[in-house]
Parts: structure tokens; sequence; C-alpha cells
């Protein structure tokens, strides 16, 4: 962010709230500036609600089902973070489901957010993870069919979580620079492969509840206190970057990663997030602060939603910034099939 868009400490002053982060003043008036397009992001994305009304996006919220039946997941506006994950702790085998939001809701969003004839884009949660995107672009094309004068651009953002948030805000800066919606979605469908997550968790029983790994690999790396570092590939979905003995090292080793891909370029933020587990998080910071060049970037903290948190359990800690392309870290097994492609 350029120094000139940086609102001081008084304009921040005007937001209030628990869980907003402490450098929401960074995101300034230059956000605000009239746009060519309407610009929609959904509550995956993990934004503090005070940097989400700061942008002035529209958060189209997933949900989730507990034993107490289904919630909304409106960046916890309604729920305490403690609550939730403590919650999980204490009952470790019941698992919290999501739903993906139905092409219903999605035309209902875009037929209000076309009121005033402005086109859509609609960062969308990625593919790699959840299959509301089909929804989405069911809904879009729908809506379209009905009005043949809207413009509704839908595109997997490929970086969930903290990642998409950091694509979100550069989106809506460059929508401020006059970009219409057709050039942020061909913008941001080449500049979402250069934001990079790192996160690692506390177990990995919630994974296993949800299918994702065989429930005895989550209970021998229990008794071996494994911890895992992940990441996301090229098309959004989680990717193991290794196994760690011990948490400290799990947590060394995304700091690592971040050394290996970060981009320094102080304009742009850095973003960190846990699922209760705020000493982490703020050990993270301080090693990154520790980094060249990164003693006054911005970082962006906020609270792992429900909707993610649900998959991964309390103890998550993670990491996102602007860094190398993702694309020319491809597997031997993708090198080949570029080869046979001739690409």
């Amino acid at each position: 962010m350029d120094q000139d868009v940086i609102s001081s400490a008084a304009n921040a002053a005007s937001i209030e709230h628990d869980n907003a982060p402490a450098d929401v003043s960074n995101v300034g008036r230059a956000y605000h500036r009239k746009r060519n397009c309407k610009i929609l992001v959904d509550s995956p994305a993990d934004f503090a609600p005070a940097v989400a009304q700061r942008l002035g996006v529209r958060v189209i919220p997933f949900s989730y089902v507990d034993p107490e039946g289904e919630h909304v997941d409106d960046m916890w506006e309604s729920k305490d973070p403690h609550e939730f994950y403590e919650y999980m702790r204490k009952n470790p085998d019941v698992r919290i489901t999501t739903a993906a939001v139905t092409p219903g809701r999605y035309m209902e969003v875009f037929e209000e957010e076309l009121a005033d004839g402005l086109p859509i884009l609609y960062l969308a949660f990625t593919g790699g993870l959840s299959s509301s995107i089909d929804s989405a672009r069911q809904a879009a094309q729908a809506v379209m069919d009905a009005h043949p004068d809207a413009q509704i651009y839908v595109l997997d953002n490929l970086c969930p979580s903290l990642a998409a948030q950091l694509l979100a805000i550069e989106v809506v800066r460059q929508a401020a620079e006059g970009f219409t919606a057709e050039e942020l979605y061909h913008w941001a469908e080449d500049a979402r492969y250069f934001v990079q997550g790192y996160f690692t968790l506390d177990s990995l029983n919630w994974l296993a509840l949800g299918g994702r790994i065989p429930p005895t690999a989550a209970n021998v790396g229990g008794k071996l206190d494994i911890k895992p570092e992940l990441t996301y590939d090229r098309t959004g979905a989680l990717s193991l970057r290794g196994m760690c003995r011990g948490r400290k090292k799990a947590l060394r080793a995304i700091i690592q990663d971040f050394r290996e891909n970060y981009v320094h370029d102080p304009s742009l933020p850095i973003a960190i997030a846990s699922a209760d587990a705020d000493k982490d998080a703020d050990w993270l910071e301080a090693q990154v602060r520790r980094e060249k060049g990164c003693e006054d970037v911005v970082i962006m903290r906020s609270s792992i939603s429900p909707v993610i948190g649900s998959h991964v359990g309390p103890g998550m800690v993670a990491i996102a910034f602007w860094g190398t392309d993702r694309r020319e870290k491809l597997s031997l097994t993708d090198r080949i099939a570029r080869k046979v492609r001739g690409k």
C-alpha cells in the first residue's frame, strides 16, 4: 500500500470491533474511490470485519453445521472464536460440517448487486476445496441470461483463507485506479498465482474426521507429535509441504518458506491468522519482523473462520504474502505433463 493511501490512527478509531486488527488504519481512503464495478468475496477469505468494511466489498457468507444446528459464518460477529475452538478441543469426536452456497442464494446476491447497473467481479472460494464456485458460475449465467446487459465475472481465487484476503485487497486497489471488471478479472487471473500461503495444524484429528486423511494416520501423528506444514497447489487444493516433530519445528519451517518465497515489497501487506492460537501467531509475526525489509511492513491479523476452522481444527497458524510464482514450482509429474503437451 502506498504511503499516500494510508490513513491515520484517528481514522482507524472510527471503526471499532473486537476482532479488528491493529493495522486496520492501513486500509486507506484510496480504496474508497469510485469504482467501475462491484467486488464480492466470501467468508472463507477470513477477513477481519473491519477490514472488509474498510474495503467496501460485499462478503458472501458460507455456513456450517454443528450439533446446535446450521449457522451463518458472519466473520465472528455473533460468536467468539475462542468459544468455538474450545468446543472443538473438548469434543474432538464431533464433526462440524460445512455447506456449499446454493445457486439460488448466489442468484439473489447477484440480482441485488446489479441493481445500480455496475458489473460484478466475484473472487470465489477455490474450487480446489469447495463446489460452491460451480453454483456461483451457474447462477451468474442464469442471471446474465435474464439480463443480457449484465456483466458478472466469477474467478476461482486458487488461494484460500488469508491468501484470498490479500488478493482481494489488491483487486480493490486496482479497481480504485480505474480498472474495469473485465480488466480486474484478467489481472487477478494472473496475480492469484503470486500469493503464497503456509500453515500448520496442532492436530491431524479434524482432517481425519473430514475424510481428508486416514484415521490411522492421525492417530500415529498424534502419538509421535507430528505437526504438518501445509500449503496449497496451483489448483487451490491443500498440499503437504512436510511433517515436523513438534510445533516449534513446524513454525520454523513456515518461516523458512517465507524467506525463500517472499518478494520484498513494503507496499504489500502480509497476513497472519490463527484458530485460537494467538501466542504462536505472535511468535510468527515477531519472526517476520526480524527479516530484513520487514520491520515496518503492514501485517494484517485475523481469526480463522469457522468454515475453514471446522476442517483444520483449533491451533492452526497461517501466514500469507505476495511472493514467487507458484506455477514455477511444478512437481515432477506436472513437468512431464507439460512436456507431453508441448508447453
